[in-house]
């Protein structure tokens, strides 16, 4: 049975922060915060906070902006964080506004509409409540019949939902399916961390699954997905709803996104390097058989390195693109914008890998063949 990718849709924020005005506003929180605890830090009670900069940012990360659905909040010295208005219950979450977005646009690259989608599934590396199921709300407000559910595997989420929609289409509960990833990461980021203030953006993308193809113009079938998982503390977001009931600060750093960086590099490289290179193998492909790896868009130097001992080379631009530098980390959405925005010069018979990888760790591979 083939199983194709028929449509992907993308919802970017109106508004961007470039790495100078993110760096304008730390120093500025530094200065404030410097100030504030002057005495504790002469006593040596407290730590003086140094300053951040632009090149620092691009020449660790790649990055040099950042879509933010709440662009004032976040360079706020004073507040460094994202400001949304609470919306009542009978109001549309700002989750499932944003994953509407970026389905419309998948259905009608897919040339289909929402009453033929059999069911839903919402996969990112947060949810901004427990019940009822974000992706059921976004199933109402697309009119879909069917069934929906969220799962979040962090970065991994994507890749995770794709493989999920897949064993879903081949078990027959289902023939078309939509994967949406609302990633608000800005809200679990850490903005007074002067090593990490810079990773995240804001975005959502959307996939259609679908064992249906029409033959249309940008369709391509699935051949074979992989995941993998290995437990590991090196990256970590403790917030949940336990927290309260541990009567901890909710507004702490231990709340928020933390890494342990250079240790996230060394383990997760040689990870995802074996995953692709077994995956191929396992579907008798060879690296040089793949036109193309839209990889997960976390760190350019993470990704050139995997591409490097993949294919015993520098890896061109177009063996893999990058879009971190415009969007920076979009968790689990980083790949697939890659995927959509660097696909359509292919032809058919070509072939591409999606690859995700990040916290837990998780990694998922998804070859992909223009038909």
């Amino acid at each position: 049975m083939g199983i194709f990718i028929t449509g992907t849709g993308l919802f970017t924020p109106d508004e961007s922060i470039s790495n100078e005005e993110l760096v304008k506003s730390y120093n500025a929180y530094a200065d404030l915060f410097n100030k504030q605890n002057k005495e504790a830090i002469e006593k040596g009670d407290a730590e003086e906070l140094t300053y951040s900069s632009a090149d620092f940012i691009k020449k660790a990360s790649g990055i040099e902006s950042r879509y933010v659905l709440s662009k004032k909040g976040i360079l706020d010295p004073e507040r460094m964080k994202p400001e949304f208005k609470k919306r009542k219950d009978s109001e549309i979450s700002i989750q499932a506004e944003i994953s509407v977005k970026a389905a419309k646009e998948a259905l009608k690259n897919a040339n289909i509409e929402s009453d033929q989608v059999d069911g839903l599934i919402c996969a990112c590396s947060n949810l901004q409540r427990a019940y009822p199921a974000v992706s059921i709300e976004i199933q109402q407000e697309l009119g879909i019949e069917g069934y929906a559910y969220d799962m979040n595997v962090a970065c991994s989420s994507a890749t995770f939902g794709i493989q999920n929609a897949v064993n879903d289409i081949r078990a027959g509960v289902a023939e078309t399916l939509l994967v949406v990833n609302p990633e608000i990461c800005t809200a679990h980021l850490n903005f007074k961390d002067r090593d990490g203030h810079f990773i995240f953006g804001d975005v959502c993308t959307a996939i259609v699954i679908t064992k249906v193809n029409d033959g249309s113009k940008g369709t391509f079938e699935v051949l074979d997905t992989k995941l993998k998982t290995s437990f590991s503390n090196n990256i970590r977001n403790n917030f949940g709803f336990i927290s309260k009931n541990e009567d901890l600060d909710l507004y702490s750093d231990d709340q928020l996104f933390k890494q342990e960086g250079r240790k996230v590099f060394k383990q997760v490289v040689p990870m995802v390097e074996e995953l692709i290179t077994n995956h191929l193998k396992g579907n008798n492909l060879q690296v040089d058989d793949v036109k193309r790896l839209w990889l997960h868009q976390a760190n350019l130097s993470m990704n050139s390195l995997i591409a490097k001992r993949l294919l015993g080379r520098d890896p061109s631009e177009d063996e893999m693109p990058t879009v971190l530098d415009l969007y920076a980390n979009t968790s689990s959405a980083g790949s697939i914008i890659a995927f959509h925005k660097y696909s359509k010069d292919f032809r058919k018979g070509d072939l591409g890998v999606i690859c995700s990888f990040g916290a837990g760790y998780s990694a998922g591979s998804i070859i992909v063949q223009k038909t």
